[in-house]
């Protein structure tokens, strides 16, 4: 790490599970929660097949639950189980990078989101800091969305903050960062203005739905399966007919918002490619909220790995699309990474959202600080 960060950072260690639930990422982050980034190692943990298929059941649960909140009391020992699989992550990270808890001045856990209805005034993320921090020895910073969602914002997209800082370090602005995971957002940034930034609609969820339904696979691996199969468009246009899309921002999405419904009638190809051209085709749609229209279009998450998506993103947005690694970020990281920046930036009692991003009032602080005493 450069001696600039050193000498006025904080080092950080963030993780995130999202909406995907297919495991957990860990990074080690050099930061001063402004405008000094140093990245340092990383790492990826599966999900243990039992836990995601618990955690998927909560999804379902909770979704169809009249009173979502009642059953977030019956889920300390799922949520302790999560916790521990995290410290794991923090443990085998500082090993890999011959570091110790004393090296680390604080951890950013987000936890695994079960249940986001921002109108409601309700978001869900499994993940004990206490806990954590006692299994760690180390500072931890959690339940980041909390305060937002109380002051009347929707709770989501937090990684914007990173989002701007990453741009500023690469000199690239103007630009759009999009994030695929199980839910797309995007992110316009441009000089030294508020970011904006919103849920677009689904990403990789209901696709890995559909192909897990149909054929028992976790995800479409590359989109191999999207890339063999024919478009629907009058499932398409179908789809695309939901309000969402025609609702301006701030706005943001749970996990299970859209159905797959129109393309029940489909085969597992075909199915497969109306639902990555949904994707690409809900992210290009954001453009109309946009300040201005973006010189292009930085893709991070696991969806930059779908060729399907990528392919279909490049022929709709009208702007020139590239993956997190062709600005020379690390796209496996950035959502790990941007929780250690929050953390730091929560530590200084740093705004993590903004009325451009959320929709709250004023920019907003937020999380909640775990000691491991």
């Amino acid at each position: 790490m450069n001696q600039r960060a050193r000498a006025s950072g904080l080092t950080a260690i963030g993780l995130m599970s999202g909406t995907s639930m297919d495991g957990i990422d860990a990074a080690i982050l050099m930061t001063d929660g402004e405008g000094v980034i140093e990245p340092g190692p990383s790492l990826s943990r599966a999900c243990p097949a039992a836990l995601r298929a618990r955690l998927a059941q909560v999804v379902e649960e909770m979704a169809a639950a009249v009173d979502p909140l009642r059953l977030r009391g019956d889920l300390g020992d799922l949520e302790a189980r999560l916790t521990r699989e995290n410290a794991e992550a923090v443990l085998d990270l500082m090993s890999r990078a011959g570091m110790g808890a004393g090296d680390i001045d604080v951890i950013g856990y987000h936890g695994q989101t079960v249940l986001h209805r921002p109108a409601r005034g309700i978001t869900v993320q499994l993940g004990d800091g206490a806990l954590l921090a006692a299994l760690t020895g180390i500072a931890v910073v959690n339940d980041f969305r909390a305060a937002d969602v109380a002051a009347g914002g929707e709770g989501a997209p937090f990684a914007p903050a990173y989002h701007r800082a990453l741009a500023r370090m690469s000199g690239i602005m103007p630009l759009v960062v999009v994030n695929i995971g199980g839910v797309a957002n995007v992110t316009w940034l441009t000089g030294d203005a508020d970011p904006v930034a919103f849920d677009t609609g689904p990403g990789n969820a209901l696709i890995d739905d559909f192909v897990f339904a149909r054929a028992g696979r976790t995800l479409d691996e590359g989109g191999a399966l999207a890339l063999s199969g024919t478009v629907d468009e009058a499932a398409l246009a179908a789809l695309m007919a939901d309000d969402y899309f025609a609702r301006p921002p701030p706005k943001s999405l749970d996990r299970n918002a859209f159905s797959a419904t129109p393309v029940a009638h489909l085969g597992l190809a075909d199915g497969a490619a109306t639902l990555a051209a949904f994707t690409a085709r809900a992210i290009a749609g954001a453009a109309r909220f946009f300040p201005a229209p973006p010189g292009r279009w930085i893709v991070c998450g696991g969806g930059r790995r779908n060729a399907a998506i990528m392919a279909a993103l490049a022929r709709v947005a009208g702007a020139g699309v590239m993956t997190a690694e062709d600005a020379g970020w690390r796209g496996d990281e950035i959502e790990a990474e941007a929780f250690a920046y929050l953390a730091v930036r929560a530590l200084k009692g740093l705004a993590l959202s903004w009325p451009t991003t959320t929709g709250v009032p004023a920019p907003m602080p937020g999380g909640v600080l775990y000691r491991p005493e």
